[in-house]
């Protein structure tokens, strides 16, 4: 199914916005719906934060989500909040949902990475590459969660960077998904075989809202990465990839997406579809490639002080937390042919109105600052 923009709207968490989402926002939330769901404390990170989980439904299939695994992939995290909101209405699949599943939610696993912005952990470990030793709080919570849930389906959720675009083409990854492999050999095992029937799924329904936005991740095996963990131990596994809409910095749109594949998802697995589902379409989602730069500058040897010997240069965003807020702090990409790459935004310094254009963001006085170096 798909759920249409203006009912979406009237679901949508609007105490979270942007890509900031702190532990006290989860927090928050967590405290405004605790009457209607079950919310547990399951255990602490480095720095002593609590983490949660929420339980919701009583139905025998049991699904496992965790978000925020990397403190600053922070999208599916207000998805989740999204489809925890839709289970509340009285619509009929909210009801089918929580009638024959059971869906257990981790909503922020790492929130000392969250409240840093940062990938890792407070012990500047990446928790998705410690699933075999297990050296952190957090992800010895993950799998005691895993243990004593014993899920059916595990959905593990996250955000990649700006530079993805859909197999050949200049179209934006805005969503990518991944069945992990389970082996060197990345064999079709049972469980990664239901696994990618789920994504063929999500992937039709994600066509008809943004066709041609949608890649496959590499499947490279690593026994240390969650996923890959999951599906050796024969539990299907999704890996989500909360991916750039175009003028979508903040990801509010990418968000809505996010939201309709995990509503088709879990509902594929509430009504017992899923192999419906032809796997083989799953290879034909072409693989995600890395050929986007944030913004191109074309004919920069108009502007006062720049050399005349160039004629373009491009700069990739660092996100930045500043003062509570994310800043996108453009960064000059120097040793690259221009050539190779597409870029979500371009402004021909030569034009007037591009000119105006690019002054008139508020990342300007940065890449301004950069021009007496390019002469």
């Amino acid at each position: 199914m798909i759920l249409p923009l203006t009912s979406y709207e009237e679901i949508k968490e609007k105490s979270v916005y942007g890509r900031y989402l702190s532990h006290r926002m989860v927090a928050k939330y967590l405290e405004s719906i605790k009457q209607d769901f079950d919310i547990k404390e399951v255990g602490f990170s480095v720095q002593q934060k609590n983490i949660h989980t929420i339980t919701l439904g009583t139905g025998k299939t049991k699904i496992l989500m965790w978000s925020q695994m990397h403190g600053n992939e922070s999208t599916t995290t207000k998805a989740v909040f999204d489809f925890i909101n839709f289970l509340r209405t009285d619509a009929e699949s909210a009801q089918q949902i929580v009638e024959n599943c059971t869906v257990k939610i981790i909503p922020m696993l790492n929130p000392d990475g969250a409240d840093a912005y940062t990938r890792v952990n407070a012990n500047e470990v990446d928790l998705n590459r410690d699933a075999q030793n297990r050296t952190q709080p957090e992800s010895i919570i993950l799998r005691k969660v895993y243990e004593e849930f014993l899920p059916h389906f595990c959905f593990n959720l996250h955000d990649q960077r700006t530079i993805f675009n859909v197999g050949d083409t200049s179209k934006p990854a805005t969503v990518s998904f991944l069945a992990p492999a389970y082996n060197e050999e990345r064999s079709i095992s049972p469980s990664r075989a239901m696994s990618m029937k789920l994504i063929v799924a999500m992937n039709d329904t994600l066509q008809k809202l943004i066709p041609n936005h949608v890649g496959r991740y590499d499947d490279s095996f690593n026994a240390n990465c969650v996923g890959d963990t999951f599906q050796m131990l024969n539990t299907p596994t999704i890996l989500f990839e909360s991916g750039h809409y175009p003028n979508d910095y903040e990801r509010e749109e990418t968000r809505r997406y996010i939201f309709q594949a995990l509503l088709k998802g879990v509902s594929v697995i509430s009504e017992d579809k899923v192999n419906q589902f032809d796997l083989e379409i799953y290879q034909q989602i072409p693989e995600n490639q890395k050929l986007y730069l944030d913004i191109l500058l074309k004919n920069v040897q108009s502007l006062t002080g720049v050399g005349s010997a160039l004629n373009s240069c491009a700069f990739h965003f660092k996100e930045t937390l500043i003062d509570g807020k994310i800043e996108f702090v453009p960064e000059l990409q120097e040793e690259v042919d221009l050539k190779n790459f597409y870029f979500h935004a371009i402004y021909d310094c030569a034009v007037k109105s591009d000119l105006q254009a690019l002054k008139s963001q508020n990342f300007y006085p940065v890449i301004s600052s950069c021009f007496q170096s390019l002469s």
